[in-house]
């Protein structure tokens, strides 16, 4: 199935497929988006870039904010990248992603383990890393790949300490949005439905700074832009339970 999975024929037909359906998406939902201001007064003229973290279950969404909004901000000074695991069905996926003029950036800022067998983990970080340096944004899951589902592990916050940036939370929610039985319930979304993008506050990351602290804090931002992008698209918060 690996094999089979990274075919250039099949990854070419899985891509198109993928990129279509991400651009019917993104085309026909009708969006509301916020925090839009924040997440630009990041770029600074001279300074780094951000890195963009969302859940992993929204990977098909994850491209709506791109096309809505990123790809039209002025002060982006080099192109935005998505972060893509090495697994096999990443290869479909960055077929995909790279029909949307998004670069790709393959492997994984928190698998130690891959990183310490192919040293794809490492050069995932070093390319992510240079990116944000020179002004970029590098889209990544601080979930993924493999969870738990919406914990934040450390990556994003080691990967903005390592360039000096900043981390922006990043939510993505469409109503109604099926779901596969898989680990993170990732989302199928369907056209013509109810969406909303929310930029959270940006996370400063000095070097300087306790990882496990920015990764609580990481950890929060994810959680209020998530419940925000949920409302925005129609969901109703959880009942809290009674004391």
């Amino acid at each position: 199935m690996k094999s089979l999975l990274r075919s250039p024929a099949v990854v070419a037909v899985l891509g198109f497929v993928i990129w279509s359906w991400m651009a019917l998406i993104g085309r026909t939902t009708r969006w509301r988006v916020e925090g839009v201001e924040g997440a630009r007064q990041a770029l600074t003229p001279a300074g780094p870039g951000f890195v963009l973290a969302g859940w992993h279950e929204t990977i098909m969404l994850m491209p709506s904010g791109w096309n809505r909004s990123i790809r039209h901000w002025p002060e982006r000074r080099a192109p935005t990248a998505m972060m893509i695991s090495l697994s096999p069905d990443g290869e479909a996926v960055a077929a995909a992603v790279e029909r949307l003029d998004l670069d790709i950036v393959r492997g994984s800022a928190s698998n130690k383990k891959k990183a310490s067998k192919d040293k794809g983990g490492l050069r995932a970080i070093a390319d992510a890393s240079r990116r944000l340096k020179e002004g970029g944004i590098v889209c990544m899951t601080p979930d993924g790949p493999r969870g738990p589902r919406r914990i934040a592990s450390a990556g994003a916050v080691t990967l903005a300490q390592r360039a000096g940036a900043t981390v922006v939370p990043y939510a993505v929610a469409t109503r109604p949005a099926p779901r596969l039985d898989s680990w993170d319930r990732f989302i199928l979304p369907l056209p013509f439905t109810r969406g909303a993008i929310v930029f959270g506050p940006p996370i400063p990351c000095p070097r300087e700074a306790d990882v496990d602290g920015l990764r609580d804090v990481l950890q929060a931002g994810m959680e209020a832009a998530t419940r925000r992008a949920e409302e925005l698209a129609g969901y109703r918060p959880p009942r809290e339970s009674a004391e």
